[in-house]
């Protein structure tokens, strides 16, 4: 039994600083100027309901220092109270190309994917940005991405995110796991493994080659449309590019529930992805490893000092690396209640097999796969102001 404990030591150990080490490669590998003059390019931004500093957030889109952007918004319905917060910034902002599409969904069960179908139908440029409402950017951000874009074999963009912004619990113990497992989570396998894990809050394609691969129509009924996304371009032999320079996602006012429940719901993306690294994760947390120590009265103390040093270690540099020192303190303390609620959330995971979007409760299949249990109504487009 000591020999199996000490087996996965060393497996936590070497995924754990593997994580931590991909994680600064990216953020100390400087951003490439591009030879060739920044391309135009089309910013979707699907919006729903107001989020944390989601006027603040916008802005730093409309404050972009590329030379020939627009952007463009989709919203579902005039109720929405995001519509009234876009067009107070298109005012303010009337040398930035903006448009706005209003339009009833329907155009797939994935709600994201059915207000970027919409927002689509209003773009002018080749290359796309999709960037969630709810990140901020540096007014380089842009030009960043179109940079690494322009490098050979690049066919997408995307970004690490630095979790930001916290003023309760729940978001305290969501931006140090954002900082912390999920961003080591997403740089190895990109970074270091050759298994490119893309997310959706920043990513950067050319149209007319993501359309040539099925577009958005083939991830329109799909939960996991980033992942997919993701291995649609590297299944084609196209290279997955992380920018340097993190987006900062903004969660200020989550609570301790709503932590459990998005993690439960990415829990169920990872299972039906790929069972066998989601029946594993456990193994490359510390604190399950010393857990499991204890319970068979194997090691002594030993495991639990090296659970808390590893994961101090790994959080405390990724933290700083994608965010700086600020909330550092307070933040880290909180790492056995995070691990004991991610712990718990993925014990839960194989029970659920649905989730739910503004009231509609949707099944979750093989492959992320969706199943409305309502059926919807022929789409179609409200207005374009702009």
């Amino acid at each position: 039994m000591l020999a199996i404990l000490t087996a996965l030591v060393l497996l936590s150990t070497a995924w754990c600083l593997a994580g931590v080490a991909a994680v600064v490669r990216v953020r100390r590998r400087h951003g490439r100027d591009s030879t060739m003059p920044p391309e135009p390019l089309s910013v979707l931004k699907p919006l729903c309901g107001v989020d944390n500093d989601l006027e603040a957030n916008l802005r730093t889109f409309f404050e972009q220092d590329h030379p020939d952007f627009e952007l463009v918004f989709g919203v579902q319905g005039e109720a929405d109270p995001a519509l009234a917060l876009v067009r107070r910034l298109r005012e303010s902002y009337p040398r930035v190309r903006c448009q706005i599409v209003i339009h009833d969904g329907g155009r797939g069960i994935n709600p994201k994917v059915s207000n970027l179908r919409a927002a689509l139908t209003a773009v002018r440029h080749d290359v796309i940005v999709i960037s969630d409402s709810n990140v901020t950017v540096e007014p380089d951000y842009l030009r960043a991405m179109g940079a690494e874009l322009s490098r050979p074999g690049v066919g997408l963009v995307t970004s690490l995110f630095a979790g930001t912004g916290e003023r309760t619990l729940g978001a305290s113990l969501e931006n140090l796991h954002l900082n912390g497992e999920i961003a080591a989570g997403i740089a190895l396998p990109t970074e270091l493994l050759g298994y490119p894990l893309v997310v959706g809050k920043s990513m950067m394609f050319r149209r007319s080659v993501f359309e040539r691969l099925g577009g958005f129509a083939s991830v329109a009924n799909v939960l996991a449309e980033d992942y997919v996304i993701g291995r649609m371009f590297h299944s084609a032999g196209k290279r997955i590019a992380l920018c340097p320079a993190p987006v900062r996602n903004i969660s200020a006012t989550t609570g301790v529930r709503a932590f459990f429940r998005r993690h439960l719901r990415w829990g169920m993306i990872r299972l039906r992805l790929n069972p066998l690294a989601f029946a594993a994760e456990p193994l490359t947390r510390p604190f399950v490893i010393a857990a499991i120590a204890a319970l068979v009265g194997v090691g002594g103390a030993w495991p639990l000092l090296w659970a808390v040093a590893l994961t101090l270690l790994r959080d405390a540099v990724q933290w700083i690396v994608l965010r700086g020192p600020a909330g550092l303190l307070r933040a880290l303390p909180l790492f056995p209640l995070r691990d004991a609620l991610v712990t718990a959330a993925w014990i839960a995971t194989p029970f659920f097999r649905h989730v739910s979007w503004r009231g509609n409760r949707v099944l979750v299949g093989e492959g992320t796969r969706l199943y409305a249990e309502v059926p919807s109504e022929e789409p179609r487009l409200l207005s374009v102001e702009g």
